[in-house]
């Protein structure tokens, strides 16, 4: 998915941060819907989530699922990268530890359980707004 260079920065001047992103996912037919924080770079947005969450086991069972968040809604494919401590991981981890600096060691999150995972959603499709103009990507 190529984001047009004007849509791509306002994605990124709103969700490259910590933000609140509306994640569905759909599991025997049933729709589900929660908020989660996530952060947006390259066509992708990102979460720390643990691995035997609903969320997961509904991606694990289809990974197609949608995101909105301010004025933008968008399809994507749920990527579990795996434990969020592993070598292949380390780049973007360090990026999500900064991003979610005010939360992220609060007790929620054990990261030397392997089932803390870093969820990538990679956007196929979806529409932003931004002053009056619509981006379709």
């Amino acid at each position: 998915m190529q984001l047009l260079e004007e849509a791509n920065k306002i994605m990124v001047e709103r969700f490259g941060k910590d933000t609140i992103l509306s994640l569905a996912t759909i599991s025997h037919h049933i729709p589900y819907v929660r908020n989660v924080n996530a952060y947006y770079e390259n066509g992708a947005f990102y979460m720390v989530t643990h691995a035997l969450s609903n969320k997961m086991k509904h991606i694990e069972e289809n990974p197609t699922v949608a995101v909105a968040g301010e004025w933008f809604t968008a399809h994507g494919q749920g990527i579990n990268l795996g434990y969020f401590g592993k070598k292949e991981n380390y780049i973007i981890a360090e990026t999500l530890k900064t991003v979610f600096a005010d939360w992220i060691d609060n007790g929620h999150n054990d990261f030397h359980d392997e089932n803390t995972v870093i969820l990538c959603i990679k956007l196929t499709d979806g529409v932003l707004f931004s002053h009056g103009t619509k981006y379709e990507f």
